[in-house]
């Protein structure tokens, strides 16, 4: 049986478990006073019934594939069972791919271990299929019993709920752990190879390496002095263009737009961060760097057919909506008695604006601007379709310049060598925007914490 289909069979065991408890809870209410509501007991005899089977089923997807595989090295000989481990990997990968198309093999060794892992799924099937019946029919069975009838349903059911929100919590942390280390351990190989110091301040980025010792091919030269400028670049002028833009729409929509107009004007403007960036980057390679160059050639000017002015200007009206919002809703936490004080006093409505509602709202409206700024530091397919692939170290916002993520995709795109300081260089150059962007996220959280702590 399928888990799609095991999964389906212990919802509806857990729905006949809480009708089960709750007509329990209900006979024992005649006699005795309960500890909790019916419904209670219902749940919790649900929640006994479903929960154990549930992460029963986790157990097997997660532990599932790798018993199987076991399975099929288990009925292969000894001569192909002890080869290395890229060829032994490559010999089951030919297999797993015929069991999962269906298609028949000439080799009387492949077609044994098949029936091998044919013969172990369907018994780990009816295995597991048992196992879940098991479960859940004793939590229906202990929902009948006196021993849950005269406990605190309620309080089990909150603790229950505590567990399931911790477990929630640590899957994003976990995440995140997972995310670093796996960055972490690549970019440790990759300096193995290349010096940190030459990695963070060349000046001459230029990955292509040789495959073999006989190849003709380059060394490789991995200054990423390049790529930060690029990066740095484009993220100013993307901020130029979307802070004032996007400071002026929020105080606008928050202290001089009527309600009727601040309905659909503020939705509209958010559109903008719901527009894939891809879309954006047809923009800028269609629309706005042909115009940027024949403005520049007319007047005298040299410009790329890919410049990061065309990127920096795109990509600065794709976080418009992040800066106008996140500004509009600190904006608008300002306490009213604040501005009725100034205008108490004798100023004018721009003055209370400039002299006591921004300066009031300026902590959360950085915060607002750092976490834009995170966001266009790590925009790719714009910078791709705008700003080109050439590493040059350039100030000249009319070159074609490129970023960290431009690379990381570039580095890694194709079939690539993982042990090869080529690819390696991504984890590296990840490694390296990850850190910038964990630091620009922890000062705009605590300088919006800041605020809150101060106004609410």
């Amino acid at each position: 049986m399928s888990s799609s289909a095991l999964i389906l069979i212990i919802l509806g065991l857990s729905l006949i478990a809480f009708l089960t408890g709750r007509q329990r809870a209900y006979r024992q209410k005649a006699h005795s006073r309960l500890k909790a509501l019916p419904n209670h007991y219902g749940v919790l005899t649900a929640l006994w019934s479903g929960v154990p089977a549930l992460i029963l089923i986790v157990a097997w997807l997660l532990a599932g594939p790798a018993y199987m595989q076991h399975q099929i090295i288990q009925s292969l000989p000894d001569s192909i069972a002890s080869q290395q481990q890229d060829t032994l990997e490559l010999y089951l990968n030919s297999i797993n791919l015929a069991i999962k198309n269906g298609t028949a093999v000439d080799d009387p060794v492949s077609q044994k271990a098949i029936a091998g892992y044919q013969q172990a799924e369907q018994q780990s099937r009816y295995l597991i299929t048992g196992l879940v019946f098991t479960l859940c029919l004793s939590g229906i069975i202990f929902g009948l019993s006196k021993k849950l009838v005269d406990s605190h349903a309620r309080i089990s059911i909150e603790k229950a709920i505590k567990i399931a929100l911790m477990l929630c919590s640590g899957v994003a942390i976990f995440t995140t752990i997972g995310i670093v280390l796996s960055v972490l351990f690549e970019a440790i190989k990759f300096f193995d190879s290349v010096s940190f110091f030459e990695f963070i301040f060349g000046t001459t980025w230029s990955p292509q390496t040789s495959i073999r010792t006989d190849q003709v091919g380059g060394s490789g030269t991995f200054g990423a002095i390049p790529l930060f400028v690029g990066t740095l670049l484009i993220s100013a002028i993307a901020m130029f263009i979307a802070v004032p833009i996007g400071l002026m729409t929020a105080i606008y929509l928050s202290e001089y737009a009527s309600n009727r107009f601040r309905t659909f004007a503020k939705p509209a403007l958010e559109l903008l961060a719901g527009i894939p960036t891809v879309v954006y980057g047809f923009f800028a390679a269609l629309s706005v760097a042909p115009f940027i160059r024949d403005l520049g050639q007319s007047l005298g000017l040299t410009v790329a057919s890919e410049s990061a002015l065309a990127a920096g200007i795109v990509m600065g009206v794709m976080i418009i909506p992040f800066v106008s919002s996140l500004s509009d809703d600190v904006i608008n936490a300002v306490p009213q008695s604040m501005r009725d004080g100034s205008l108490g006093l004798g100023a004018t409505h721009s003055e209370t604006i400039k002299q006591v509602v921004i300066p009031a709202a300026l902590p959360g409206i950085v915060g607002g601007i750092l976490l834009a700024a995170s966001r266009a530091i790590g925009e790719t397919m714009i910078v791709v379709m705008a700003a080109g692939l050439a590493a040059n170290l350039t100030a000249n916002p009319l070159d074609a310049v490129t970023t960290v993520t431009v690379q990381i995709v570039t580095l890694l795109t194709g079939d690539q060598e993982f042990d090869s300081p080529k690819t390696l260089a991504a984890f590296a150059l990840g490694l390296m925007l990850f850190v910038t962007t964990l630091v620009l996220n922890v000062i705009a959280l605590h300088i919006v914490r800041r605020y809150r702590e101060q106004y609410e």
